[in-house]
């Protein structure tokens, strides 16, 4: 079991409707280093992706609301959240059906725990390879997505969870404009597209902690009447 404080272990959300496949999975993950959420439906595990923000979903296709893929590509009208298939089905059309719906990866059940883990790592560094492939540094800011570490002055600055998850979204855009839009989907899920109060109070906070003067920002710069946007160095 990781050492780390439980807030800065990896996500993984299980979307599965059988009780002991749920109950297998997270006993396994939980022994080596993950937080484990789950849902028993689609729905629910939509949801659930929206207000957990989990690092990677373990995805069944069989389940009692909506399919799999259906699940699939309902989350990727707004979600890059690395989806991992498990499935009796081990049909190739099945195959291509899930990861052409926007899975990253197909696991067929029965599998070992040891391939299992050994998928959700790969799909974490491919994630993390995707949102930065070094360092993000300008002037005394520093932010290390891959060990979830954020400095000022080479000082560690603590964010919560929203915090982070706004600035992690604008360090893998950085230099692009991101909407209000995009911001509040990205951040809060699809639910919250026009609660632009909730941006409002969570980015003052932010700049309060990552900016030298918050009343004049130098790093997350205002685009007016769009969004927002990151200076890259």
């Amino acid at each position: 079991m990781s050492s780390a404080a439980p807030e800065l272990l990896p996500v993984v959300l299980i979307i599965d409707d059988e009780p002991q496949i749920r109950r297998l999975l997270r006993v396994t993950l939980e022994a080596n280093g993950y937080r484990v959420f789950d849902a028993a439906s689609g729905n629910e595990g939509i949801v659930q992706v929206a207000q957990r923000r989990p690092d990677v979903v373990l995805l069944d296709l069989g389940l009692p609301d909506l399919t799999g893929n259906e699940v699939l590509r309902r989350l990727r009208e707004w979600s890059r959240v690395p989806v991992i298939i498990l499935s009796v089905r081990d049909r190739e059309e099945d195959k291509i059906a899930a990861l052409d719906a926007g899975a990253d990866d197909y696991v067929t059940k029965p599998f070992g725990a040891g391939e299992l883990l050994a998928r959700v790592r790969a799909a974490l560094r491919h994630a993390q390879g995707q949102s930065a492939d070094a360092l993000f540094r300008n002037g005394n800011l520093e932010v290390d997505l891959a060990a979830r570490v954020v400095r000022k002055a080479d000082q560690e600055i603590k964010l919560t969870p929203i915090e982070y998850a706004l600035l992690r979204l604008f360090v893998t855009h950085a230099g692009k404009v991101l909407t209000h839009r995009q911001l509040l989907t990205e951040v809060w899920g699809p639910n919250a597209s026009g609660r632009t109060h909730y941006l409002r109070v969570h980015l003052a906070h932010l700049r309060e902690k990552i900016e030298d003067d918050p009343a004049m920002p130098q790093l997350i710069v205002t685009e007016s009447g769009v969004g927002y946007r990151l200076i890259a160095a």
